[in-house]
């Protein structure tokens, strides 16, 4: 997507307690066999909503993008996981409790893309250029069973919780969206769902959720070799993209903010298909704070702000992908400092 005058003018990042990998280890959720393997060293554990950890994050994003109740024109709230009530929508509890206006509210729930995919819808909203200025997108996800086991549900994937949130305005802000595109490939859906009968409630096939499960039947029916060629080629796609209609190339990029996946899926997915330094990336952060389903993009920006790692006439590149299957890429622009007091702990 060809963007002109788009920017980002705030960030939010809600995090709750990091819990060791020792305490893991001691409380018996994962053994050290499957712990070394991800390369983490912690992960964020709440005892909170997904949704009430977006509010804090959304009320953070606006407070730093000087934004008032009259300014937003939409709210997005995307998710991964359950979001604390049954036939409900979250996004107009986030408008309620973090905007307090009558604009419309939506909830995109495309999984660990979802965070991207709002972006998507956000972006022809603003370049309408009729209404409010900026568009409100938070995310917000809990992992925890009985349904999800943090550890094991995606086994390479270790989930953290948290609440995420970024302001979108064509009135100007600290970064400058220069590119945005998204990639799909529908005939990998299977890998979230199997051969298993469509159920008539949640938690119908198995409890906790296990992705290894239905990914082993798309595994065997497109073979493991094509499946990751596949992978490895549509987040290959939107990046080449994103970075061509961004006119900018890889090797000017100063940051890369990527999904907060285990090591050995950073490498295969992220780091060799991309040719890309984890030292450029927010890996390191990221093993200290797990994958926060369709939060990742907006959190590591908001890290990178917070740790003032960003500076005018810098580029950064936020990748994502998720179940479905889709990829998206956004390449920002850094046209001015972030205002000092957004420079707070995570």
């Amino acid at each position: 997507m060809e963007v002109a005058d788009v920017y980002v003018s705030g960030v939010g990042l809600h995090l709750p307690r990091r819990m060791p990998v020792a305490e893991v280890a001691e409380r018996g959720l994962a053994d050290w066999r499957t712990i070394r393997r991800t390369g983490m060293r912690s992960v964020c554990v709440a005892d909170r909503s997904g949704p009430e950890m977006a509010v804090d994050a959304a009320k953070e994003a606006l407070r730093a993008a000087d934004a008032a109740p009259a300014d937003i024109g939409l709210v997005l709230h995307a998710s991964t996981w359950f979001q604390g009530h049954d036939l409900w929508a979250p996004a107009s509890y986030v408008q309620r409790e973090a905007v307090g206006n009558n604009c419309l509210s939506m909830h995109v729930g495309q999984l660990s893309n979802g965070g991207m995919a709002a972006l998507e819808l956000a972006v022809p909203q603003l370049q309408a250029g009729s209404g409010p200025h900026s568009v409100l997108i938070t995310t917000g996800d809990r992992f925890c069973l009985p349904g999800f086991d943090r550890w094991h549900t995606d086994p390479g994937t270790v989930c953290g919780d948290g609440g995420t949130a970024i302001v979108l305005s064509r009135a100007g802000g600290f970064a400058r969206l220069r590119s945005l595109v998204t990639v799909s490939d529908p005939t990998l859906e299977g890998m979230g769902r199997g051969d298993d009968d469509f159920a008539p409630a949640p938690l119908g096939a198995r409890s906790p959720i296990s992705v290894a499960a239905s990914r082993d039947h798309l595994v065997r029916e497109v073979g493991l070799t094509n499946l990751l060629e596949r992978l490895q080629s549509g987040q290959r796609a939107s990046f080449d993209r994103a970075l061509d209609e961004s006119g900018t190339k890889a090797a000017h990029v100063s940051w890369f903010v990527l999904p907060n996946l285990g090591r050995p899926k950073m490498d295969a997915q992220f780091f060799q298909v991309l040719d890309i330094e984890p030292e450029r990336s927010t890996w390191s952060w990221g093993s200290e704070v797990g994958h926060l389903g369709a939060g990742d993009p907006f959190a590591g920006l908001a890290h990178l702000v917070r740790s003032r790692a960003l500076s005018p006439g810098q580029f950064c590149v936020l990748a994502s992908a998720g179940g479905g299957f889709a990829w998206s890429v956004a390449v920002l622009e850094i046209v001015e400092e972030p205002p000092a007091s957004w420079h707070i702990g995570d």
